[in-house]
């Protein structure tokens, strides 16, 4: 069925070869341009079909059909000898350049025969004698075809180096990876990568460089010791052949190169993204090259005793990684033996067992900042690495350790159901989060059908068991936030107490109840401070009332009913931030400390002397929250409970950070940390530590251990089911890579958070996905893949543009895609977004990012177009300015400099850009005007110096005046130098001189 109407005219037709090229190599666009080739047939003149064979050719060849790629091309020869004159010099061009495509797309091909692939070349030595063009492309074809078949490779390596290239050859990054490819195979690495130095660097590039270069240099670089260099291609590298089903062969080296590093665990999550591959190579010889690598991996990953995890691989059914090795091995070997027996030799059999048996390079290399293990891809990870055939397996499946802290937790967990209840409830009784393994191995007895409770009036019913599993479920809930759902599990266990006879533990599941449901009334951001803070005053009468009017309760409830009271008040003071309301929460405090110290309760005295310390720091007597943590410190060191030691020295960082000793900070928080590691992750707030100490790790100017300490809080949340909070601290931490210059660790960390299952099945909050998008994006522009930012800043911004509830974050999208469309020459486009961004702009001001992407976009377009330019340039300066005067009537203050001097200064530039010299120093004097004289503060003196630079360059040089340009240039370097700003004087000196030199 076709997927466009057929072009009526040649325009028509041009215009849709134009548009398809545009799309991205693979099924789409190669359909089209078949039904492309269909249409032409229907015009009289040859020209549009050779346009159209020539976009089908290309089609088939980079989108991994070989098998097609012949068949088009002989149509085109064909046409050449009937209608030479239907091609001129570009076109002829093209059409001998693919002789080496056919030959490529020819040896691919185990079926064709070994004397067909000679003879082709054979027909391009003698076309490309007979219309008198060098011979060098042959003879690189020639070894190409000898190290294929893996005969003869030293001889033709020399016939074809030693020959002067020609407008036919290929690109000087394809023949530098052949000969660096030459010095691999005769086992010479550091050669090699002498040779590929300029592809690696970047200086030599085309559509298939420096990708594939980069893919067959890794091993290359892990064996002469240059591992950190290996990662940095790795990242890069495989973004740019992933899913791309004509670089297959270079995703196996990649994946190749997990397995041989120790990041198995990433290397599956690369074989589930790029599962395409399995279907839709059609290469026999990609096929072999990619499968290949994915039997590296899989091999790799069976031997380390997880055979059994699910993994992607054939659509259709479901897959283990020891099924889809087995499978693997199966399609691969007899790939091998199809081209070694087309080809007479072993060449390809032996290079592939070369790869198979390679141990591995190194124990562990950190590719990512987010490393996970085979054992947490047995956890979580399933659905992510097998896709949707592969999800199912994941269920029931075993689960592997969560960390070291969570098997300690286990360790001392009873097997006997009595005993287990027992030690869960006293455990509780103390605040011990030893508490938690044994309510959760007791949920897992319940909800079998065999349990059967035991009869001991000592335990209780059954109901109150229930109970006790909701009570934990309760606090586990509040702990995520979710404090509706505690109210709910709360008052449900509260009715089982009842039931039960425990009245005890109905006061206490009650007061609970009553605190949750005053946070609750704060969730969505809906209650003011104040009607919160009114809120929770009543929930502390309220459970001063319960705590009054129960008798009889045993001191450990009274202890936690005094602790909720305490809370209840320091939260409130929290929310006011009214200094008033410290005093209450003092008195509570010391009334729940008197009383726990009267009944060892040891836990209960640390919390009251830690709500002290906060309430302290709260008020702002930072020295006085100092004091409080250190004699709580030293009670703890003696005393216990040794689990508030890290929360403690947390909270002793924090303070540090008010004191605005961040060295101090580091060390508590540090401490704290490698305290908590003896502990259950959520009973210390591990991840909190870790988030602080990444904080402090910043002000010590220490930015990748600042990014070790947020990813490692990232996965402590995720393992504790906080999935919102680790993304938020994942998005930070891919910021913090962009500010720092690593754009490819940023890119990488963000392509794996938007792999994740709840991500692809969209069950996270849209928003979320949206901010990592937004992120991906500016990082992918940061990188210079314009193409590839553009593609997804235009995806958001029509996304956002649905956001009714919040147009200011839409304005903001739109007017980003504007600048990045204008960036790439897509005016026209551009300017329709900026209307959008200008339109949600009226809803939701966004004075300074508006004015920035309308001077932008008239930057761009006098820069590019020159005076043709000017109309458009000048109609969105036009608009600037109103947006300007809308924001001074709105009393707008910008973070940055003045909206009125940054408009000024981007008329001059525009008006430079197009030749306008009069005008551009008329506009630059009005901006220098705007600045006024600078002062001997930091901040205004670049800008105005680059203020005057410009108006120097446009006076002495482009209007030839230049004894008035340094006038101005040399009183600005004076005042600029008494001032102190000797770096601002630096590019206006130069302008000076230069000026000079040339009078």
């Amino acid at each position: 069925m076709p997927t466009a109407p057929h072009p009526q005219s040649t325009d028509e037709l041009f215009h849709a070869l134009r548009e398809n090229h545009q799309l991205p190599y693979g099924r789409t666009r190669t359909v089209t341009a078949e039904e492309l080739v269909d249409a032409a047939e229907r015009f009289a003149e040859p020209l549009p079909l050779v346009h159209a064979l020539l976009e089908l050719q290309e089609a088939y060849t980079y989108g991994s059909d070989p098998r097609k790629s012949p068949v088009v091309f002989a149509r085109l020869l064909t046409l050449f000898d009937d209608r030479p004159e239907a091609f001129d010099e570009r076109l002829r061009h093209q059409l001998f350049w693919r002789f080496k495509w056919v030959a490529n797309a020819l040896r691919a091909l185990p079926e064709i025969p070994l004397a067909s692939l000679r003879q082709w070349l054979t027909e391009m030595r003698d076309r490309y004698e007979k219309e008198g063009l060098g011979l060098q492309p042959y003879y690189g074809q020639a070894y190409q075809l000898a190290v294929h078949v893996g005969e003869d490779t030293t001889l033709a390596y020399e016939l074809w180096a030693g020959r002067r290239r020609t407008p036919y050859s290929d690109c000087e990054a394809c023949e530098i990876c052949e000969r660096a490819l030459y010095r691999i195979a005769a086992g010479d690495d550091e050669r090699a990568l002498e040779v590929w130095a300029p592809v690696l660097a970047g200086k030599e590039s085309c559509q298939e460089e420096p990708a594939r270069s980069v893919a067959y240099a890794l091993l290359p670089l892990l064996r002469t010791g240059h591992a950190d260099r290996a990662r940095e291609l790795h990242l890069a590298g495989y973004r740019a052949c992933r899913r791309n089903p004509s670089m297959a062969g270079e995703v196996g080296r990649h994946l190749e190169f997990c397995a041989l590093t120790g990041n198995e665990a990433r290397g599956l999550e690369l074989l589930a993204e790029n599962r395409n591959l399995f279907d839709e190579v059609d290469s026999p010889l990609d096929q072999l090259d990619f499968l290949t690598g994915v039997e590296v991996l899989l091999r790799r990953v069976e031997s380390l005793g997880h055979g059994g995890l699910p993994v992607a691989g054939y659509a259709g059914r479901a897959w283990t990684v020891a099924g889809l090795c087995a499978e693997v091995r199966g399609r691969g070997d007899g790939l091998a033996a199809r081209f070694d027996t087309r080809n007479g030799t072993t060449a390809h059999s032996g290079r592939r067992t070369a790869r198979l048996d390679r141990a591995p390079l190194l124990d562990a290399l950190e590719l990512t900042l987010r490393s996970r293990s085979l054992g947490e891809l047995g956890v979580g990870g399933a659905a992510g690495v097998a896709g949707a055939e592969g999800a199912s397996l994941a269920v029931g499946a075993p689960v592997a350790s969560l960390g070291a802290s969570a098997s300690r937790a286990a360790a001392d967990v009873p097997e006997e159901v009595s005993e287990l209840i027992s030690r869960a409830r006293e455990l509780e009784e103390e605040g011990h989060p030893g508490a938690r393994a044994c309510w959760a191995r007791l949920r897992t007895l319940v909800a079998t059908r065999e349990y059967s409770h035991p009869e001991d009036p000592a335990l209780g019913p059954y109901g109150r068991l229930c109970a006790d599993l909701l009570s934990d479920e309760a606090y586990r809930a509040a702990e995520r936030g979710d404090y509706a759902g505690a109210v709910d599990l709360h008052e449900e266990a509260a009715g089982l107490y009842e039931d039960a006879g425990a009245p005890d533990d109905v006061v206490l599941a009650r007061a609970c109840a009553l605190l949750a449901a005053a946070e609750a009334s704060g969730e969505g951001g809906e209650a003011e401070a104040e009607m919160k803070a009114a809120v929770l005053a009543d929930a502390h009468a309220a459970v001063v009332r319960l705590q009054e009017e129960a008798t009889g309760l045993a001191p450990y409830i009274e202890g936690r009913l005094l602790r909720l009271r305490a809370s209840a008040l320091g939260v409130r003071l929290q929310t006011s931030g009214d200094p008033a309301h410290a005093a209450v929460v003092f008195a509570e405090a010391d009334l729940l400390q008197e009383f726990a110290a009267r009944h060892g309760l040891t836990t209960q005295v640390s919390g009251a002397m830690l709500l002290r310390a906060g309430t302290h720091a709260l008020s702002g007597d930072l020295p006085a929250a100092v004091a409080e943590i250190d004699a709580l410190r030293d009670r703890l060191a003696s005393d216990g409970p040794a689990w508030h030691l890290p929360r403690a020295l947390g909270l002793r960082g924090r303070l540090q950070f008010g004191l605005r000793d961040a060295a101090a900070a580091h060390a508590d928080l540090a401490e704290g940390l490698r305290l908590a590691a003896a502990w259950p992750t959520e009973a210390v707030d591990t991840s909190r530590l870790h988030a602080d100490l990444a904080q402090a790790c910043l002000y010590l100017g220490r930015p990748d251990e600042a990014l070790t300490q947020l990813t490692r809080s990232a996965e402590v949340d995720l393992r504790d089911g906080k999935r919102v909070d680790a993304f938020c601290t994942y998005v930070g931490a891919a910021q913090l890579c962009l500010d720092h210059g690593r754009i490819e660790d940023s890119i990488a960390l963000l392509d794996s958070l938007l792999g994740e299952p709840d991500v692809i099945g969209g069950e996270l909050d849209d928003r979320l996905v949206a901010q990592l998008r937004l992120l991906r994006a500016r990082a992918l522009h940061a990188g210079d893949d314009l193409k590839a930012a553009t593609a997804e800043f235009v995806a958001l911004a029509a996304e956002s543009a649905g956001w009714d509830d919040d147009p200011g974050s839409h304005a903001m999208i739109a007017a980003e895609t504007a600048m990045i469309l204008g960036e790439a020459g897509e005016f026209d486009r551009a300017g329709e977004v900026a209307d959008r961004a200008l339109a949600a702009h009226v809803l939701s001001p966004r004075y300074e990012l508006i004015s920035n992407c309308l001077r932008e976009l008239a930057r761009l377009r006098a820069q590019r177009q020159g005076p043709d330019g000017l109309a458009a340039a000048l109609a969105h300066l036009d608009e600037a300015g109103r947006v300007v005067d809308a924001a001074r009537a709105a009393g707008f203050r910008p973070a940055g400099r003045s909206l009125e001097t940054a408009l000024a200064y981007e008329y001059g530039r525009v008006h430079a850009y197009v030749g306008a010299y009069e005008d551009a120093l008329a506009a630059l004097e009005k901006a220098l005007a705007l600045l006024g004289e600078p002062g001997a503060e930091e901040g205004g003196a670049g800008e105005w110096a680059e203020c005057v630079r410009l108006s120097g360059a446009v006076e002495g040089i482009y209007l030839e005046r230049p004894a008035p340009a340094l006038v101005r240039l040399d009183a600005a370097v004076a005042r600029l130098t008494a001032l102190g700003h000797l770096e601002e004087c630096e590019p206006l000196a130069s302008l000076a001189a230069q000026l000079r030199d040339e009078g």
